[in-house]
């Protein structure tokens, strides 16, 4: 059972990039939910984060920087287009719980809508998942960004239906915040490195 539970905890503490409660920064995780239905789980949450969306829209489609938002991704980079013209992703994560230790691997394309929407989607012939689709929505509010967050999963391994979502939510709430701050200091870099490139 502890091999099973570590899998729950290790896949989603290294997804949790981008739910968080507050930390360092002002980013701000206002809702969570975790559903399992038809053995595919859905999470959805609402983070508030005090940049404007084009300096976190610029983070969040380079899959290079991912590696720093937690230690959980030991890689993660952009691949080249598909033969449709969609940006590629590759992503290795793993980690240990107790004695425990497992690597996933997501493979896939991005769709975009410029500075509004980000849409990550695995190939099932190169991923650990059967299906595998997260949705970022980037929507202005005030000075900062509501970030509405939308992953749904199908993993190849087994996750007990009763414990699943309850250590999914609490991996996380756990271990979301200090890459949410990551996340929030690599778009404040971005608008102090545009501050400075238009002083000159």
């Amino acid at each position: 059972m502890q091999g099973r539970r570590g899998n729950i905890v290790i896949v989603f503490g290294a997804l949790a990039t981008l739910v968080a409660s507050p930390g360092t920064y002002a980013a701000d995780l206002r809702e969570i939910s975790v559903e399992l239905a038809d053995d595919r789980y859905r999470l959805v949450s609402e983070t508030y984060f005090d940049v404007p969306r084009e300096d976190l829209y610029e983070v969040l489609t380079n899959f290079d920087l991912f590696a720093k938002f937690s230690s959980a991704i030991v890689e993660s980079s952009n691949k080249p287009a598909d033969g449709d013209g969609r940006p590629g992703f590759y992503q290795r994560m793993e980690g240990c719980v107790l004695l425990f230790c497992k690597s996933f691997i997501r493979n896939g394309y991005v769709l975009t809508t410029p500075e509004v929407e980000i849409i990550a989607v695995s190939d099932p012939e190169l991923s650990d998942f059967e299906y595998s689709r997260e949705r970022w929505q980037l929507i202005p509010e005030g000075e900062g960004t509501l970030l509405i967050y939308d992953f749904e999963m199908d993993p190849r391994f087994w996750i007990p239906p009763v414990v699943g979502p309850y250590f999914l939510k609490r991996a996380l709430k756990d271990g979301g915040a200090r890459a949410v701050d990551r996340i929030e200091a690599l778009a404040m870099q971005v608008r102090t490195a545009e501050v400075q490139q238009e002083d000159r």
